[in-house]
């Protein structure tokens, strides 16, 4: 499996692929190595359906987790040991779209509130004003917050598919980073785990995310990528184009952006003295 390994992240390095997806990759064929004990170039396609389906069946995951495998051991049989597509079929499951459950303003309040460690506070606080995916969040650097005054915005080095983008640093969020830093005195990464040298598990803001919505008392399902569904949703409401947000959120096709269209609330009326731009600012009691 070793060398086979090697072969498949150093094909995902070439081809750009984000660290998160390179762990997640390996990791799904490490968990089929392990089903069948033996090297996975000698899987048949018939062995590595019958994987995806032990999945479901058995081990009673979701069709989301059996198709991030089922990437996984496509990128391998097909793209690394160079099976056609026609000779190696891998199947994928048809994923009904979920419209995610969006937390109102009062909400998010009480989930900054019930977070009691003010850095897990400030990452929070960061994601829903930014709009930033948690991967992105956690690898942030110190200096990728650009508060000059004619520019106070973040720079995402590398988001999804490794592109890079910029997004809004509201005087709201910037404040609360400057607290965050006159408090911790982040060198390179803003968000450190807590010897400081490297970058904040996305697992660990999740579990703060969890934590705080725990402690707040909130019941609605979801994780911390809900924080960017609100950025988007809430600047809609505040007026703000689609096309803005698109770009603010790094989206391909704004048809993709378009689906938070279906989620604004008609009874929503933004304060008259609050910038949309600023969400943190229309919050009560922050």
């Amino acid at each position: 499996m070793t060398e086979l390994r090697q072969r498949m992240m150093d094909a995902m390095v070439q081809r750009g692929f984000a660290q998160r997806t390179q762990e997640t990759y390996v990791q799904a064929i490490r968990r089929m190595a392990k089903h069948y004990r033996r090297d996975p170039a000698s899987y048949t396609p018939e062995e590595v359906q019958a994987y995806l389906l032990h999945m479901v069946k058995e081990r009673k995951l979701s069709y989301s987790s059996m198709n991030q495998a089922a990437c996984a051991a496509q990128f391998l049989f097909q793209t690394v040991l160079g099976h056609g597509r026609e000779q190696f079929h891998i199947p994928f499951a048809k994923v009904p779209a979920r419209q995610p459950e969006l937390l109102g303003r009062e909400e998010i309040s009480r989930l900054f509130a019930g977070c009691t460690h003010p850095g897990r506070r400030a990452l929070l606080q960061t994601i829903y004003a930014t709009g930033l995916r948690v991967s992105e969040a956690c690898a942030l650097k110190v200096s990728d917050i650009d508060s000059a005054p004619d520019r106070m915005c973040v720079r995402v080095a590398s988001g999804k598919g490794g592109k890079g983008r910029y997004s809004i640093l509201s005087p709201t969020p910037l404040e609360v980073l400057r607290q965050y830093a006159r408090t911790y005195h982040p060198k390179t990464w803003l968000f450190a785990e807590s010897t400081g040298k490297r970058p904040m598990f996305a697992e660990m803001a999740q579990r703060a995310y969890r934590a705080a919505s725990a402690q707040a008392g909130i019941t609605k399902t979801g994780g911390i990528h809900t924080l960017r569904h609100c950025f988007a949703t809430h600047l809609l409401e505040g007026g703000v184009d689609l096309y803005t947000i698109q770009k603010l959120l790094g989206h391909t096709h704004i048809a993709t952006t378009g689906r938070y269209l279906h989620l604004i609330s008609p009874q929503f009326k933004p304060p008259k003295d609050t910038d949309p731009l600023d969400l943190l600012a229309g919050l009560r009691h922050l």
